[in-house]
């Protein structure tokens, strides 16, 4: 009997749990898409600049990191990485918007930028669970915890069934 409401409550738990997985991810998507933005920005601000230098990009960052200046040149190094950044953030993005409901959460891992993971984690705060993702996820959340729970009191079941005292 102590096993059935140790599993059931570990079910319970693994729901509540596994339920706020679809939330985190939405909340790492809106994180993910501000970043975004806020990049774009930035890179069309640089972009702009180039052009009224007649430069495109990659000639403006290559003229800034072969800039003597260790100032100019850490700007370039910069502005590298951003349009790197970015690139790999548009892709998550893109593949989280083609995964659908399920596959979102398998993207959300995949590739994870960690900056942007860190602030949803930081900012995170629990929702009920009103999709129908989060009502799978909130059931399989339950059956991982109550079967985890149910296994591993079967062999103490086993003995006591025989006669066997523990």
């Amino acid at each position: 009997m102590l096993s059935r409401t140790l599993a059931f409550a570990t079910g319970l738990l693994g729901a509540v749990a596994a339920s706020q997985v679809p939330e985190f991810g939405q909340q790492y998507r809106q994180r993910l898409g501000g970043a975004i933005d806020e990049l774009q920005s930035a890179m069309e601000r640089f972009d702009a600049d180039a052009r009224a230098s007649q430069l495109g990009r990659a000639e403006a960052i290559a003229r800034l990191r072969g800039n003597p200046d260790d100032l100019a040149r850490r700007r370039g190094v910069d502005a590298e990485s951003s349009a790197a950044r970015l690139q790999a953030l548009e892709r998550q993005r893109d593949r989280m918007r083609a995964a659908g409901p399920f596959g979102r959460i398998g993207a959300m891992v995949q590739d994870t930028d960690t900056l942007v993971m860190r602030g949803a984690f930081q900012s995170f705060e629990p929702a009920v669970p009103t999709t129908g993702e989060g009502a799978v996820a909130a059931g399989l959340g339950f059956l991982g915890g109550y079967g985890l729970v149910r296994l591993a009191a079967a062999p103490f079941r086993r003995r006591r069934a025989r006669g066997i005292r523990v």
